[in-house]
């Protein structure tokens, strides 16, 4: 059973993590070519991968081109550097397209990456792929 630990000195438990797991290695085709791809392990937990999942999400166009993707597999250096000097940042991020390094993704649970994800992938296909014509 998933969710929180009852444990008081255990660290919380976040809620998905084998649901997400369970999707690892899955691909998705769509019919216009695009796809999905989610890798999804669980590791020990360190302050860079608090939650103790590593994971990348990535939706490609049909000649494999990254037009998405949400991971942490490095570090994403901060917009204003001097304010987070010294801190050790958590490596979840989001690439919002092909040449995007990367913004920091305030990372939940996996239920939330999930969703955000999809939500998302909504977003870039209907930016990306042409208008159908509507039907009379």
């Amino acid at each position: 059973m998933e969710g929180t630990t009852k444990h008081p000195k255990k660290a919380k438990r976040t809620t998905g993590i084998s649901t997400l797991t369970d999707l690892h290695g899955t691909i998705i085709r769509h019919d216009d070519g695009t796809w999905i791809k989610i890798e999804a392990w669980t590791v020990l937990a360190k302050s860079e991968i608090p939650h103790g999942i590593r994971y990348s999400l990535t939706l490609h166009d049909k000649s494999g081109t990254r037009l998405l993707g949400y991971d942490n597999a490095h570090a994403v250096a901060p917009a204003n550097p001097f304010k987070f000097a010294g801190q050790i940042l958590a490596y979840d991020h989001k690439h919002r397209h092909a040449r995007d390094k990367g913004v920091p993704y305030a990372f939940k649970d996996a239920y939330q990456l999930l969703k955000d994800f999809y939500t998302d992938v909504d977003r870039v296909l209907a930016q990306h792929l042409p208008k159908q014509p509507k039907k009379p």
